[in-house]
């Protein structure tokens, strides 16, 4: 992300940059956003790799509810 920088507040005001790094595998970030999903997204997590049914024979990477009550899917692709 071009331009765009990340910092951590620790105690007694000191910041520090958070250097970006990426996933070691797709897998490793579905679990990492998985495990917070509510403080990520706001998103109440429900299911991981959640089946389609008979009719679709497909998958959900991540499955959750929102603050209504609404159905959230967050899918995880690796376009390299």
């Amino acid at each position: 992300m071009l331009g765009l920088k990340l910092f951590s507040i620790g105690g007694g005001d000191v910041v520090a940059e958070v250097i970006a790094r990426s996933a070691v595998r797709e897998r490793h970030l579905q679990e990492l956003v998985e495990a917070n999903m509510e403080a990520l997204l706001g998103v109440r997590f429900l299911a991981s790799e959640y089946g389609t049914g008979a009719r679709h024979r497909g998958r959900i990477d991540s499955l959750g509810l929102d603050e209504n009550g609404s159905p959230v899917v967050v899918e995880f692709t690796d376009r390299r």
